[in-house]
């Protein structure tokens, strides 16, 4: 059998969601086998990039370069048919002031056009949270994709915004997933069906089937505050700390938006709610039962990572990694869909739910379930 390998490359990478899920990713259409092989990755973080490594190009450590993306020479890459980034979401995240262009990570996008400028990539996918839609009254979003659209020798274009928890994943978790095909090639990218419409993972199956081994990495438990411990035991299964029945000395004093997912616990029977990258106290997600914080390993289940991906660095740096990670199994079901379409292999698909122009930010933004006002 002929086996077409297609090499990626990716900025932003943090600590491989996107590259777990290109290269476990494999069709077979007649006598060819279509896989995609990782040829370099970029970030700024360094226990991203040294956990890049250890699962991904173990191998090919210098295929990582961590440094700032501004400073990077990307003329001087290895040549590549497929590119990825999810650039950096912090200015247009719904948890912040979204800032969009006009904060400090917004003109980073820019970094993805060079790349697609100068290789001109068969496909290439560009990953960003919910809220870029109405960053700036949508105008962000779709100077971004006007950009990508008309990088290179011009793509034909498919913007979607996934729900994680309809893929597979154990977590409500929304993204939007722009896929760029070249135009060339006269065909155009489809959104995969999903595959757990009606029968979601929920945090319990993802956690305990199976049981999380003893010694398995990333999974030591952080220690509970007196007071933590207090709190959480009056906090039911998808509780948190304003919906619960506290009494007064344990009620926090916040007064205005509050986020949602305050020493929140987790509703076994359900997806986990999105587990975020950052944060103070409260915010890093509580076992349904159990007065406890998750463990990273736990967290990983939820992202769906493998017990066998080893996250280097401290705990709020790995806690970090997996909450601004893409879940690796949502990756492999576009990836796998995009060499489909590059091998005119049919597949269900579903009719994409955004287009250049879409602004609708109310929808979005109660979908996500992020910010309860009181």
């Amino acid at each position: 059998m002929k086996i077409h390998n297609f090499k990626l490359g990716e900025l932003f990478s943090g600590p491989g969601g996107i590259g777990l899920g290109a290269v476990n990713t494999r069709i077979v259409s007649g006598s060819k086998e279509y896989r995609i092989e990782h040829a370099w990755a970029n970030d700024f973080d360094e226990d991203s990039c040294k956990t890049y490594i250890r699962n991904i190009c173990p191998q090919n450590p210098k295929s990582v370069i961590c440094d700032d993306v501004r400073k990077l020479d990307i003329e001087s890459l290895p040549k590549i048919d497929g590119f990825a980034y999810g650039f950096p979401c912090n200015d247009f995240s719904v948890v912040g002031e979204q800032k969009g262009f006009h904060g400090k990570f917004g003109p980073l996008y820019t970094y993805g056009v060079k790349v697609i400028n100068h290789f001109k990539p068969k496909f290439f996918i560009a990953e960003n949270v919910a809220g870029i839609t109405s960053a700036n009254e949508g105008k962000s979003l779709k100077t971004i994709v006007d950009d990508l659209r008309t990088a290179g020798d011009g793509y034909n274009i498919t913007m979607h915004l996934y729900k994680c928890e309809e893929y597979g994943i154990a977590q409500i978790r929304r993204r939007v997933i722009i896929v760029g095909i070249d135009r060339s090639l006269g065909v155009t990218f489809q959104v995969p069906a999903p595959t757990t419409l009606k029968n979601s993972v929920t945090a319990r199956q993802a956690i305990e089937n199976p049981l999380i081994p003893a010694n398995a990495p990333n999974n030591d438990r952080t220690t509970q505050s007196a007071g933590v411990v207090e709190r959480l035991k009056h906090i039911k299964p998808g509780q948190n700390a304003w919906n619960a029945d506290l009494p007064a000395r344990l009620r926090l004093k916040v007064k205005g938006a509050k986020l949602s997912q305050i020493y929140r616990r987790l509703d076994p029977d359900k997806p986990s709610y999105t587990l975020t990258g950052s944060g103070g106290g409260g915010t890093h997600g509580y076992h349904w039962k159990e007065n406890r914080a998750l463990t990273n390993r736990e967290r990983a289940r939820i992202q769906s990572f493998p017990d066998t991906y080893v996250f280097e660095g401290s705990r709020e740096s790995v806690r970090k990694q997996i909450g601004m990670a893409v879940p690796p199994r949502i990756a492999e079901e576009i990836f796998t869909a995009i060499l489909k379409t590059l091998a005119g292999v049919k597949y269900p698909h579903v009719k994409a739910n955004l287009n250049y122009l879409m602004v609708d930010d109310t929808s979005v933004l109660n979908e996500l379930n992020l910010v309860t006002s009181v």
